[in-house]
């Protein structure tokens, strides 16, 4: 069965006080970030935070099997997050903005959470069930794009996408190799679920 994808992009947070304890923190900071030429690192450290944050919401489930990383890959992202992998991603320049670590740890987790307490069912990737899991995990005001300083590079979408449905176009970078459908369309017409009639056509390359 394809998977479903949304074609929405941005990661968000503001500046917090509080959160997890400052002396944690610290030691989660040095946990796996080597010097500015980052590789993908787990990190040990972020990883309990996280799954102590999960068993607090019920989710001992996937608690155990959540892994968070730091990646270099990420570069005008703070963060990323993949349910199926049960994987958090951070980028390493979050060290240079150590406030926003804990933030960004919590943002993506309630994209984790918010899919487990979805089950199967499609969500919004920044819909209502996210933003109860940002409640639940104390980051109630959490916005979808943050405000940091990282360098921003711009790519040309060669590719665009375009819904047959509701004729919305979906401009990209890089060819698609999976079947892709709307979700607007999906969500209003199937239940959310993936459906080949809205599967994305390429108008242009």
């Amino acid at each position: 069965m394809p998977l479903l994808r949304q074609l929405e992009f941005a990661f968000g947070r503001t500046s917090v006080s509080g959160g997890v304890d400052p002396g944690r923190l610290a030691v989660s900071i040095d946990a796996g970030v080597a010097t500015p030429g980052y590789n993908v690192e787990r990190n040990p450290n972020l990883e309990e935070i996280a799954r102590d944050l999960l068993r607090a919401q019920g989710a001992e489930q996937i608690a155990d099997e959540l892994r968070v990383e730091w990646n270099s890959r990420l570069k005008t992202a703070a963060g990323r997050a993949d349910y199926r992998e049960k994987l958090i991603s951070l980028n390493p320049r979050l060290v240079e903005h150590v406030t926003e670590i804990d933030r960004t740890l919590r943002h993506e987790l309630a994209h984790i959470l918010a899919q487990f307490r979805a089950g199967r069912r499609r969500i919004l990737p920044h819909g209502d069930e996210w933003r109860q899991a940002c409640v639940d995990l104390g980051i109630a005001d959490e916005k979808r794009c943050h405000n940091l300083p990282f360098p921003a590079r711009t790519y040309v979408a060669r590719f665009v996408y375009r819904c047959p449905k509701c004729c919305q176009d979906f401009p990209r970078v890089r060819r698609l190799h999976r079947a892709v459908s709307c979700l607007a369309c999906c969500r209003k017409h199937s239940g959310g679920e993936f459906d080949p009639r809205f599967r994305l056509r390429l108008v242009r390359d």
